[in-house]
């Protein structure tokens, strides 16, 4: 089944949602959208797509609700769980409800992110190019094989977090050797933003791009070697491998039918 021309979109989870937090996103989007508070099945009902936002312990239950597998029935579900798959999602929803896996991350929030999609085989062209249309307006999106989404989920969906502690490391470096703390993390940012930038936008390898600043006797290979004696890469690399190993079981806590 094709998407209508301007499909309307159903976000299934925006967080938990009190009063305060209905407010929030009436103020936010005025009357760009209608907020519908406790009430699932009528949201999905009325959409074409239902993105999928839920935390992974309570998506059973949303998608099994009384009267949510009639309104699935033909809709495209664009889900955003870590660990759960398509053949668990498959069981929850209608045979006709098309299913496509997203692991978005954080920098999505200023139109940087990285998002990381995966089709089943029988995905058509157009929820396809749908899916990673509304995913590049909010940063980069590619597709990958659905093997992949755990490792997508420790390093990229993750990664931020661990940018973040590598960042405020380099800032503490700074602000040891006399720079303001507002200073050390706009050089530290900066440094971290304009290195990736570098990799994206060159296709060069990091290590080539290290290696040019890299002078003989100079205070960047000393620097380097300090962080060798750390074990950073092997720490960096280990964290990606433990984070990819926890999310591969999130979705285990859901019972089978």
């Amino acid at each position: 089944m094709s998407l209508p021309t301007n499909p309307t979109l159903c976000v299934l989870g925006c967080g938990t949602m009190g009063e305060e937090s209905a407010q929030r996103i009436k103020e936010e989007f005025n009357d760009k959208i209608t907020l519908l508070v406790g009430n699932n099945v009528e949201g999905v009902k009325e959409a074409d797509i239902i993105l999928l936002c839920t935390k992974p312990q309570v998506v059973k239950t949303i998608l099994t609700e009384e009267g949510m597998q009639k309104s699935l029935e033909n809709k495209l579900i664009i889900s955003i769980l870590a660990g759960v798959t398509i053949d668990q999602l498959k069981e929850w929803a209608p045979s006709s409800t098309r299913i496509i896996r997203a692991m978005p991350n954080t920098p999505c929030m200023i139109r940087e992110g990285m998002t990381v999609l995966s089709c089943p085989t029988d995905c058509s062209k157009d929820d396809r190019s749908f899916s990673i249309w509304v995913f590049s307006t909010l940063g980069r999106a590619r597709i990958l094989d659905e093997k992949h989404l755990d490792a997508v989920t420790g390093l990229s969906g993750s990664g931020p977090a661990f940018a973040c502690v590598v960042l405020e490391a380099l800032a503490d470096g700074g602000v040891m050797m006399g720079l303001p703390r507002e200073v050390g993390l706009e050089l530290a940012a900066q440094a971290l933003q304009g290195a990736a930038r570098m990799v994206l936008k060159t296709g060069k390898h990091p290590a080539e791009i290290k290696d040019s600043v890299t002078t003989p006797g100079g205070c960047t290979i000393a620097g380097l070697l300090t962080m060798e004696d750390g074990k950073i890469r092997s720490t960096l690399a280990r964290t990606i491998q433990e984070a990819t190993q926890v999310a591969s079981t999130l979705g285990n806590i859901q019972s089978k039918k």
